[in-house]
């Protein structure tokens, strides 16, 4: 009669053992407002996480419309991860719907935004002695205003490497138990990163002065283009849904022509039909699609966030070095 009681008694522990850690296993449910910051979540997060996506890849974060579920997914989450810089529009309403009171992350946090001018948003103003952007117009709408800084900040690989510590800082704060783990995995991240910035620097450095412009979508380059001397004309504003007005569209045209810009870029989140036909009438030719907002669907090259900044340079050089 003992020996059955010891071994009801060793079981019942063995079972709460079990089923409690389990409990303390589960990962933590992180919901990010779109694809790029989904992806450094999982890598600096590992098993720890259940890293979501709002907005998915291939998904326009501009013109994105929360449904239900988003609500639910929300609802469910530890931890709540944007972007930050008024690039999320649609977000507030989610939160409120959603009835979220968690953590929210501002993954640009403590990064040195590069400031719109007035009057002038959506142009790129790298320093390069052109004076074409004040030739024509832009006719912004506030309602496809970001805010007053551009908030694509993720196109700047030591940008990404603050993107990183804010998410390993949110993800200890929430789980200090796993502290070293995040911090061993975002040390080594952040290497990775490092490690294809010099890679990317080396390779541009090359190219020849004239060959440095080229017209994209819309404005979300720019901070590529200064860490690597590249001038991004955008077609449309910060906002992949403004229109160009046909004053606008003249004077790209004129520009181009003028500059000899040897091409031009479609992003995988906006329509290609303007960009074809600048293309048909300067001459200039259309370089592989570009990844700007969101990942590519897997399986892709661009379905990770380093994989998409290789992408996006690998396309640029070869349009480019022709």
């Amino acid at each position: 009669m003992k020996k059955a009681l010891v071994k009801s008694t060793v079981f019942v522990v063995l079972g709460w053992t079990l089923s409690s850690s389990l409990v303390l296993a589960a990962p933590l449910k992180v919901v990010s407002s779109f694809s790029i910051l989904a992806d450094m979540v999982q890598q600096v997060g590992g098993d720890k996480v259940e890293s979501l996506a709002i907005v998915g890849a291939e998904g326009d974060a501009h013109s994105f419309e929360p449904r239900p579920s988003d609500s639910k997914t929300l609802q469910a989450a530890d931890l709540l991860v944007v972007n930050g810089a008024q690039f999320e529009e649609w977000l507030p309403r989610l939160i409120e719907s959603a009835g979220y009171q968690g953590q929210v992350v501002h993954a640009v946090d403590r990064v040195p935004l590069r400031a719109y001018v007035d009057g002038d948003e959506g142009q790129n103003h790298n320093d390069h002695g052109h004076d074409h952007h004040h030739s024509h117009d832009h006719d912004q709408t506030t309602e496809h205003r970001h805010g007053a800084y551009d908030p694509h900040a993720w196109q700047s690989l030591d940008h990404a490497q603050i993107y990183v510590s804010n998410i390993q800082q949110a993800l200890i704060a929430l789980d200090p138990e796993h502290a070293p783990y995040y911090e061993q995995r975002a040390s080594a991240y952040t290497q990775k990163i490092q490690q294809l910035q010099e890679k990317m620097r080396t390779a541009f450095e090359q190219l020849p002065e004239q060959n440095r412009t080229v017209v994209t979508s819309h404005d979300a380059f720019a901070y590529l283009g200064q860490d690597y001397d590249i001038e991004f004309l955008p077609l449309l504003g910060a906002s992949t849904q403004a229109e160009p007005s046909a004053k606008e569209l003249a004077g790209l045209i004129d520009f181009m022509r003028d500059n000899q810009v040897k091409a031009v870029f479609v992003e995988n989140t906006s329509s290609s039909k303007l960009l074809e036909q600048i293309a048909r009438e300067t001459g200039a030719k259309i370089g592989e699609v570009l990844y700007s907002d969101a990942l590519a669907k897997a399986p892709h090259p661009a379905d990770n966030y380093l994989g998409l900044m290789q992408w996006n340079t690998e396309a640029l050089l070869k349009a480019l070095q022709d």
